[in-house]
């Protein structure tokens, strides 16, 4: 059996299938997305989490199937949004997004 490599991952890891159906969630995904009125999430689709103009914007990257990514700022925390297709023998399956923590300063190398 193969280990469950992002179940305490410091990010957050959300995996769909193609139709917006949560598929995986993480331990820290839990924790920032689930409540106990929408527990558990998993089976769920992430439409029904989202507003209208967030459930375009995904619906756009899933026809596109080209990544998303951004930083936002909440209650203080600062995080990088990578949001993006993934694949299956070159078929698409769904999307996984990867919310990260970012430190207020946080050094840029150029190599």
């Amino acid at each position: 059996m193969m280990p469950d490599f992002f179940k305490e991952f410091g990010a957050a890891v959300t995996v769909s299938d193609e139709k917006g159906i949560l598929l995986y969630l993480n331990d820290k995904a839990r924790r920032t997305f689930e409540t106990p009125e929408n527990a558990p999430l998993v089976g769920k689709s992430m439409f029904d989490c989202h507003k209208q103009a967030s459930q375009e914007m995904i619906k756009a990257m899933m026809e596109s199937k080209k990544p998303h990514v951004y930083t936002i700022e909440k209650k203080g925390v600062k995080k990088l949004i990578y949001q993006a297709p993934w694949f299956e023998n070159g078929v698409f399956k769904g999307l996984v997004e990867l919310s990260m923590e970012l430190p207020a300063e946080m050094p840029h190398k150029v190599r």
